[in-house]
């Protein structure tokens, strides 16, 4: 796949133009989803030294257009080209595996704020001393259950 952050950015685009065509709140998820997957050009970015606003634009105007899923940041100019002329590709399987990890990563993560979540639902409300503010409880969780 393109490198430079080409195949996230593409991506991205492809998940805003889902986001259009579905309505209300079901549409977040995806606009939400294409946001982090713009992270990745934004620090290559930042690694150039360059203006992330303006380069990041220019990136979603270039895959914006049905010929622009090659373009990413060249790293060592910070400048929006081609990576199919630039010859920068990166492998398929790293960029699979490596989202793979972030939806299991994250679904982790709701798993563990809803065992937290629940929790605290579950100790009783205690009314704060006067003099200490509010009460000092530690909740301990247990993960390997």
């Amino acid at each position: 796949v393109p490198g430079g952050g080409a195949a996230e950015m593409e991506i991205s685009a492809r998940l805003m133009e889902m986001a259009k065509t579905i309505e209300g709140e079901a549409q977040l998820p995806f606009k939400t989803l294409a946001g982090a997957f713009e992270i990745i050009p934004r620090i290559l970015c930042q690694n150039c030294g360059v203006d992330v606003v303006r380069i990041i634009t220019e990136l979603r105007a270039k895959h914006s257009s049905e010929d622009g899923k090659f373009f990413g940041i060249n790293g060592e100019s910070g400048k929006v080209e081609s990576m199919e002329a630039c010859d920068v590709w990166d492998p398929l399987s790293v960029k699979l595996q490596t989202i793979k990890t972030a939806a299991q990563c994250a679904s982790m993560l709701l798993r563990i704020d809803d065992i937290v979540s629940g929790i605290q639902k579950k100790q009783p409300q205690r009314a704060p001393a006067a003099d200490q503010g509010e009460p000092q409880e530690t909740v301990r969780v247990d993960l390997d259950n």
